[in-house]
C-alpha cells in the first residue's frame, strides 16, 4: 500500500505493508535521527512530531500517518542541538534526536518555560549519559536566545 506524508517538509509517498511503524518506514527511507531504542514507547529515542505534536514513531503505524506533516530532528533548526552541545548536555547523542524534537514542541506551546514545565516536556525521553541538569540548563539557553531574537 501507499502512504502520501510531508516530511521534514517535503511531500514524500512510501510503499508500507499495513503494518508498517512510522520507525521503520522513515529508516528504511534514509531518515537517520529516528532512532530505535525500546520499541515500547518509554524511552523517546524514536520522538517524531506528527503534525506538531511529539509521538513515539515505535508506535504509530505509518498508514495512521496519511496527510500529516511528520518532522525529524533532520527537519528542524539547530540552535537547540547548539545550545545543547554549548552546555554539554550530549555524550552519547543517541537520545539527543528525541530530545530535541520534545523541545521544539514545548517552546512552540511554551516560549519561556520554567523548570518544571521542561521536566514535564521530557519526561518521556531517557538519557543514561548525562541525566538531566545539563539538559534543562541547554532548554533554558535555547528559550533565551529565542525570546532575545537570536537562533544561534
Amino acid at each position: 500500500m501507499k502512504v502520501s506524508m510531508n516530511v521534514n517538509g517535503s511531500a514524500r509517498s512510501f510503499e508500507i505493508t499495513a503494518d508498517e511503524l512510522l520507525l521503520d518506514t522513515l529508516r528504511r527511507y534514509g531518515v537517520w535521527g529516528v532512532k530505535r531504542g525500546c520499541e515500547t514507547g518509554s524511552c523517546g529515542a524514536c520522538t517524531v512530531l506528527v503534525d506538531g505534536v511529539t509521538a513515539t514513531s515505535c508506535l504509530i503505524f505509518s498508514a495512521a500517518c496519511e496527510g500529516s506533516d511528520v518532522r525529524t530532528v533532520e527537519g528542524v533548526r539547530d540552535d537547540i542541538a547548539k545550545a545543547l552541545v554549548e552546555v554539554g548536555a550530549v555524550q552519547c547523542g543517541f537520545c539527543t534526536p528525541g530530545i530535541v524534537l520534545s523541545i521544539v514542541a514545548l517552546l512552540a506551546r511554551d516560549p519561556d518555560p520554567s523548570e518544571e514545565t521542561i521536566r514535564q516536556a521530557l519526561d518521556g525521553n531517557l538519557c543514561r549519559c548525562t541525566g538531566y541538569v545539563k539538559i534543562i540548563e541547554g532548554v533554558r539557553l535555547a528559550a533565551s536566545r529565542r525570546l532575545a531574537g537570536g537562533a544561534s
